[in-house]
């Protein structure tokens, strides 16, 4: 069960935390807690999914447990593997001594179980834990049918232990930045929230949160400037946008710089910042740069 009575109590929770989700994203958060669902967040890179997940952990105080997904994910790797240099000590201790039965039986007890994300989450104490299965679209189709009972149940079941069921329902977070589409199965036991870039307003709030020692003015430049390169026909220039990551790094790259105004040069020097991608940077000519700072008309 949540602790937040309304979804503005969590919306002001996640604020505190340094988090600012937006209505229709605080009622995902808020619904997913009250229904015990998972949460599948899919954006784009960088709009802020993992952070939601740690700013969940931060405002529920539990512990945030994550597991980060990648081509050939095995389930060992997210549910448990046995310590087998342990278990071979301990069947070489009792060689002679005791039946092969009862050998098998005391090798295959929970103190010899090596515990991963999934396992953990599920056997976390009061309250319980936070889980973020990060970037799920970049496993396998396997490795999602391996994950419908964890979601659908919250249990899974080791082969010689049995089933193992939630001591206290895990907090569970899905991310996906869409680099393929997910299975069926998977959407239909989460709740889905589509989580883009933020509008300037929000945007502005979370440099000023992040990056304090920004001036009012500067800060209101780095949402201005990265707005508009979000925005078309700027957009159709670059491979991808800069994320709200970006925008905070960016922010305090000129706070260091000590800049004041935001000009053509500035940006030209660091726009390795905003752009990971070579071809990204190269498109930020001068005369780009000159249309992303002009003023727009109701500023003139």
């Amino acid at each position: 069960m949540t602790p937040f009575t309304s979804i503005d109590s969590l919306q002001q929770a996640l604020q505190g935390a340094g988090y600012f989700a937006d209505r229709r994203l605080a009622t995902a958060a808020y619904l997913a807690l009250k229904l015990q669902r998972p949460l599948l967040l899919e954006g784009e890179p960088g709009v802020g999914k993992t952070e939601l997940a740690k700013a969940l952990s931060q405002v529920l105080q539990r512990e945030l447990l994550r597991l980060q997904c990648y081509d050939g994910l095995e389930q060992r790797e997210a549910l448990y593997e046995w310590n087998y240099a342990a278990q071979l000590l301990h069947m070489r201790a009792v060689e002679g001594r005791e039946s092969v039965e009862e050998v098998e039986r005391e090798v295959y007890q929970a103190r010899y179980l090596i515990r991963r994300p999934l396992l953990q989450a599920l056997q976390a104490p009061e309250p319980g834990a936070v889980l973020l299965i990060d970037e799920v679209d970049r496993a396998d189709e396997p490795f999602e049918a391996f994950l419908l009972e964890y979601l659908g149940e919250y249990q899974v079941s080791i082969p010689e232990m049995g089933t193992i069921r939630a001591l206290h329902t895990p907090v569970t977070i899905l991310t996906s930045n869409r680099t393929r589409e997910l299975n069926d199965a998977v959407k239909r036991r989460c709740l889905y929230h589509w989580l883009d870039y933020p509008d300037r307003e929000r945007e502005l709030a979370i440099v000023q949160a992040r990056v304090p020692q920004a001036s009012a003015a500067l800060a209101q430049q780095v949402a201005q400037f990265v707005g508009r390169l979000r925005s078309q026909p700027f957009a159709n220039a670059f491979q991808r946008a800069p994320g709200i990551a970006e925008s905070v790094e960016w922010a305090k790259a000129l706070v260091a710089l000590d800049t004041l105004v935001v000009d053509p040069e500035v940006v030209s020097d660091t726009a390795g910042i905003l752009f990971k991608q070579r071809e990204d940077v190269a498109a930020l000519t001068q005369d780009l740069v000159a249309d992303l700072l002009r003023p727009e008309p109701a500023d003139a």
